[in-house]
């Protein structure tokens, strides 16, 4: 196998579409790698690696910001209209370059509920929620683009600034018990190295165009939750149940418990090798309170 530095390098041009907080994570972890990485915005930014890409407003990026570009990496979510915003707006455009690798950040959402059971990427995708619904068009949009595009199928986020601890400092959390329900996530280092892992070793393994990136532990809301308080030394309020809640929860937040499964990574774990940094949510989440 080769040394991973090997095959990222300054030879590599990444474009990264929708640089929110996955797509942050990854930018600046793949600049250490010596790669040009520029990042999109809705709207004009100081920064001089970003450019304006508003699908709304059919402004689209300069022709120059294309050049050399080796890799692209999409984290934006389907439009009103359930369309990718950059396919409909570049497919044409992309098509022309001579692209070594497409990346599309999808939701584990797609598989819909199991009430429980396991999902891997051989089940039939089954969505429940509408988003999801067209999470998958766009996903079978891209299989269909005749682009390199591997698919990364993704369950709840969570990372540095954007954890639980956030929202018990804000005063935002609400502690819901629900019999049963479960839950898969995945820190935001996990998915970035993921990737990378994948990139670096290509050209020794066998490609899989979907692949899930998740942590080894689904587990319920309120083992997360109550882990927090302990690390904060606070004590947690006494849970509501799901069904005294529901109602005064907003329309995405009562979806958020709809939906239970557990989602596998072995086909990125054992298959393909991966070594997650965190495989579960107490080796993260102990890590973003290190660094809080």
């Amino acid at each position: 196998m080769k040394k991973p530095a090997s095959l990222l390098g300054n030879k590599n041009k990444f474009i990264i579409f929708g640089c929110g907080f996955s797509g942050s994570f990854f930018a600046e972890t793949i600049r250490k790698f010596g790669c040009t990485v520029l990042t999109s915005s809705r709207s004009t930014s100081k920064d001089p690696n970003s450019f304006v890409f508003n699908s709304e407003d059919s402004i689209v990026p300069d022709k120059k910001i294309f050049d050399g570009v080796t890799h692209i990496l999409s984290c934006i979510p389907p439009d009103k209209d359930g369309n990718d915003p950059v396919l409909e707006k570049l497919h044409g455009k992309l098509k022309d370059l001579s692209l070594e690798w497409v990346g599309y950040l999808s939701t584990t959402g797609v598989y819909g509920n199991t009430e429980g059971g396991w999902v891997a990427e051989t089940d039939q995708p089954n969505p429940f929620q509408k988003r999801s619904h067209n999470r998958l068009n766009c996903e079978n949009k891209w299989i269909e683009s005749s682009l390199p595009v591997q698919i990364f199928r993704l369950p709840g986020i969570y990372g540095p600034g954007r954890s639980t601890y956030e929202a018990i400092k804000n005063q935002k959390i609400k502690v819901i018990l629900k019999k049963d329900q479960v839950f898969s996530r995945v820190h935001v280092a996990d998915i970035t190295h993921a990737i990378i892992y994948l990139l670096q070793n290509k050209d020794s393994l066998k490609f899989h165009q979907i692949i899930n990136i998740a942590d080894d532990e689904p587990s319920s809301q309120i083992e997360v939750i109550q882990y927090c308080y302990d690390q904060l030394g606070l004590k947690m309020p006494n849970p509501i149940l799901f069904e005294d809640a529901k109602n005064e929860l907003s329309p995405i937040a009562q979806s958020f418990w709809m939906e239970n499964r557990r989602v596998s990574n072995k086909l990125l774990c054992e298959k393909l090798g991966y070594k997650l940094i965190y495989k579960n949510y107490k080796l993260g989440l102990k890590s973003c309170f290190l660094n809080n």
